[in-house]
C-alpha cells in the first residue's frame, strides 16, 4: 500500500476502535505504534513508544494540568461552588429566570478554579437544580442552563482545553488564556440573554424568587469572596505578568488547600479522595497526550495532513470560506466524538492549514475550543448532557435536549462573532504579551 492509503486504513481502524469504546488514548497509542512500526520498522516504533511517554509525562508545562485539577477539587469541597451560587442568586434571584442566570453567572465563577466542564456542570447542578425544582423551574430550563453553563469550564482559564491545543500546536498557553477572557464574557452574556428572551416570551419557564435585603446580599457576596481572591490571585496573576501559567496553578491549588483547611471541610477521607480523583482525572489527559504524540508520526510519515491541505487549498475557496468548512467539520464530529478526541485526532492535521491560511493560531484556539463546547450539549454524545441526567434522574433526556437549544443556538451566534471580530480574542493577548 501507498503511504496514503496506509494512513486511510491507519484512520478507519483507529475510528472503528472508537465505536467499540476503546479509551482514546489506548486506541491512538495502538495505531500509531502498529503504523508507524510497519512503515519505518519496529525497533525506531518501540523507541517511539519507550521515549513519547517519559517525554509527555516530564514536560515542565503540563504540570498545570494535576495542579488545576487539584485546585477544583480543594474548591468543591471547600464549599465555595455553593458561595459562589448563593452570592449570584442574591443579586439576580428575583428576576424572571433569575435562579438560571445566577447558574450561569456561578458555572462562570467555578469553571475559573476548576477548569474543566463535566465538574462544573455536575458541582453545579448538584447545587442549583433542586433550588430550581424548590421554585417551580421548568425543567427544561433548570436542565438546559446547568448543561449549557458547564461547558464555561472548557473556555474559561484554567481550561485544560486550551493547555491540550497549546500542546499540541506549541503555542503560548498564557496568550491562549488571555484570548479565552472576552470570549468567555460574550458566552457568558449570551447565555443569559436567551434566559432573559425564553422568560419574557413564556414567564411560567422561570418564575421570579423573593428579594433579598441588602444586609443578606452583602453577606452573600463577603462569603463569596474567599473564591473570587483565588481567581484573582491566579488567573488576574498571569494576566498581570506576575508568575507563568503553570506557578500560578502551584499557587491557586496552595491556596485551595489553605482555605478548605480554615473552613474545616478537610478530613483524611475528603483529601484522599480528592487526590485520587486528580490522580485519575491527570491519569486520563496525560494518557491521550502519549495516545497523540505516537500517533502524530504515524500521520505525518502517510502524508494525509499535507495531501489535505493541498486538496483543501486546491478547492480555490476564499479564505473564511475553507475556515467555515472547517468549522462546520468540527461541529458535526462534536456530535459523535468526545472533545478531548476531537482535540488530539484532528489538531495536527488541520493546524497546518490554519498557518497556510495565513489565520492567527490563537484566535483559532478559540474557536476550537467554542467548536468543543458545542459537542458537549449536541446529541447524541453530549457529555454534559448525561451528566445533568445523572443529577436530574426524573427528567427525561428528551426534555434535557430541548432545554439545551436556545444556549446551543448561542453558541452558534458567538462563534459567529467571533469569527466576524477576531480582536475579540486577540485584543488581550496582543496588549499584554508582546
Amino acid at each position: 500500500m501507498s503511504p496514503m492509503q496506509t494512513g486511510i486504513v491507519g484512520l478507519a481502524v483507529l475510528f472503528f476502535l472508537l465505536a467499540l469504546r476503546m479509551p482514546v488514548g489506548i486506541a491512538m497509542l495502538l495505531v500509531g505504534f502498529l503504523g508507524f512500526g510497519m512503515m519505518s520498522g519496529w525497533t525506531p516504533a518501540l523507541a517511539l513508544v519507550a521515549t513519547e511517554p517519559f517525554v509527555i509525562s516530564s514536560n515542565y508545562e503540563l504540570i498545570v494540568v494535576p495542579l488545576f485539577v487539584l485546585m477544583g477539587n480543594l474548591a468543591t469541597v471547600s464549599g465555595m461552588s455553593r458561595d459562589l451560587y448563593a452570592a449570584a442568586y442574591a443579586w439576580v434571584g428575583h428576576w424572571r429566570g433569575g435562579l438560571a442566570s445566577a447558574t450561569i453567572a456561578a458555572c462562570a465563577g467555578f469553571a475559573a478554579l476548576s477548569g474543566s466542564s463535566v465538574a462544573s456542570a455536575l458541582t453545579m447542578g448538584q447545587v442549583a437544580l433542586p433550588e430550581m425544582r424548590r421554585y417551580n423551574y421548568d425543567p427544561r430550563l433548570a436542565t438546559g442552563c446547568v448543561a449549557a453553563g458547564g461547558t464555561l469550564g472548557i473556555l474559561i482559564p484554567p481550561s485544560t482545553g486550551f493547555v491540550i491545543y497549546a500542546i499540541l500546536t506549541q503555542e503560548s498557553i498564557g496568550r491562549l488564556f488571555l484570548a479565552g477572557v472576552f470570549a468567555r464574557l460574550l458566552l457568558t452574556a449570551l447565555f443569559i440573554f436567551a434566559i432573559y428572551s425564553q422568560t419574557r416570551i413564556k414567564p411560567g419557564l422561570g418564575p421570579a424568587g423573593p428579594a433579598m435585603v441588602w444586609k443578606e446580599k452583602l453577606k452573600a457576596t463577603w462569603q463569596a469572596s474567599f473564591m473570587t481572591g483565588v481567581v484573582v490571585i491566579t488567573i488576574g496573576g498571569i494576566y498581570a505578568g506576575l508568575f507563568t501559567p503553570t506557578e500560578a496553578a502551584g499557587v491557586g491549588a496552595f491556596l485551595a488547600l489553605l482555605l478548605a483547611l480554615f473552613r474545616r471541610r478537610l478530613t483524611p477521607h475528603s483529601l484522599f479522595s480528592i487526590l485520587l480523583q486528580s490522580a485519575r482525572t491527570t491519569a486520563l489527559v496525560f494518557l491521550i497526550l502519549i495516545g497523540s504524540f505516537i500517533f502524530s508520526p504515524f500521520l505525518a510519515l502517510t502524508h494525509v495532513s499535507s495531501n489535505l491541505i493541498e486538496a483543501i487549498t486546491g478547492l480555490e475557496l476564499p479564505a473564511y470560506g475553507i475556515l467555515s468548512l472547517v468549522l462546520i467539520v468540527y461541529i458535526i464530529l462534536g456530535m459523535f466524538l468526545e472533545g478531548f478526541a476531537m482535540l488530539v485526532l484532528t489538531i495536527p492535521i488541520v493546524h497546518p492549514l490554519i498557518l497556510t491560511l495565513g489565520f492567527d493560531p490563537i484566535w483559532f484556539g478559540v474557536l476550537i475550543v467554542v467548536v468543543l463546547e458545542m459537542g458537549l450539549i449536541s446529541p447524541p454524545v453530549g457529555v454534559n448532557v448525561y451528566v445533568v441526567k445523572g443529577v436530574a434522574e426524573d427528567v427525561p433526556m428528551s426534555q434535557i435536549f430541548i432545554g439545551i437549544l436556545p444556549f446551543w443556538v448561542a453558541m452558534a451566534v458567538a462563534l459567529a462573532i467571533l469569527v466576524a471580530f477576531p480582536q475579540i480574542a486577540l485584543f488581550l493577548p496582543n496588549r499584554m504579551i508582546q
